[in-house]
């Protein structure tokens, strides 16, 4: 009799375990979303190279690292160059239910004298308020294909919901997803390091899941813009943020794992 129940009390069991832990047993599923596309082209660097182009291109590398070192399943927002508002890229991600979401860009700054000396990575993740300026100058150029009702960022009623939003766990996920792949891309690049910052950028507000957006470089920048036109850059920084999702989906299974239950100790006599 208590063999043929063995079979049914480990169902039991697995049907017992937290959610987390048996998404922990399956392939990380991940949204990368390469910014701009189609008639948005986004930044341009001093030689013409097009933001669109080049987070398309580090797109597709971050892709192919996530499946061949990871396994994990990978779904792009989009794949080729084609215009992909802002609310679809969201939409596409939760109707995904990913593990994580990561919106790849370039910086750029805006006068000439400023394109000549800002260069750098900065990771940001969402908030109803921007870090500094700069967080806020690179939110409203990356907010500025958003719809023009929602634009703005600044009724009263999305800083509601960004408040609570503070208070869950996928944003502060997003915290650590964010710090786990601005360490390994400074590292790996050795380019300059401005910060973890957060930032109301319209594609990371109502993604379901720990969310960042990685502004891989400045564009702008006759240096660091060259260098983010070339293969072998390319591959360090999609290397890079590969090997921050591993650091972090590796601390989230530990923090989710079953913890063994704690047996109290035989009374003396």
């Amino acid at each position: 009799m208590t063999l043929r129940l063995l079979p049914l009390v480990g169902v039991l069991v697995l049907l017992c375990l937290p959610s987390s832990s048996r998404a922990a047993e399956r392939p990380a599923r991940i949204v990368v979303d390469p910014g701009h596309g189609g008639d948005q082209e986004g930044a341009t660097s001093p030689t013409g190279l097009l933001e669109k182009d080049v987070s398309l291109q580090v797109a597709r590398r971050v892709r192919d690292h996530l499946e061949e070192e990871l396994g994990a399943q990978v779904l792009m927002t989009r794949e080729e160059d084609q215009s992909l508002p802002l609310p679809e890229r969201v939409e596409f991600s939760n109707k995904q239910r990913p593990d994580l979401f990561v919106s790849i860009h370039c910086n750029a700054m805006p006068t000439r004298r400023t394109r000549a000396r800002v260069q750098g990575i900065e990771t940001y993740f969402l908030s109803a308020s921007a870090s500094n300026a700069t967080a806020r100058a690179a939110a409203d150029r990356e907010n500025a294909e958003a719809p023009a009702s929602r634009g703005g960022r600044g009724d009263s009623t999305l800083a509601f919901i960004l408040h609570d939003l503070a208070r869950t766990e996928a944003h502060q996920d997003s915290s650590r997803l964010a710090y786990a792949i601005h360490q390994k891309l400074i590292a790996a690049t050795g380019s300059s390091d401005r910060g973890v910052l957060q930032a109301p950028f319209y594609v990371l507000n109502g993604v379901e899941a720990p969310a960042v957006l990685v502004e891989i470089g400045y564009i702008s920048h006759p240096d660091e813009g060259g260098r983010l036109a070339r293969a072998e850059y390319q591959e360090r920084l999609a290397t890079a943020i590969t090997e921050g999702v591993r650091a972090f989906l590796a601390e989230v299974r530990r923090r989710d794992s079953p913890k063994p239950a704690k047996v109290a100790a035989p009374a003396t006599p």
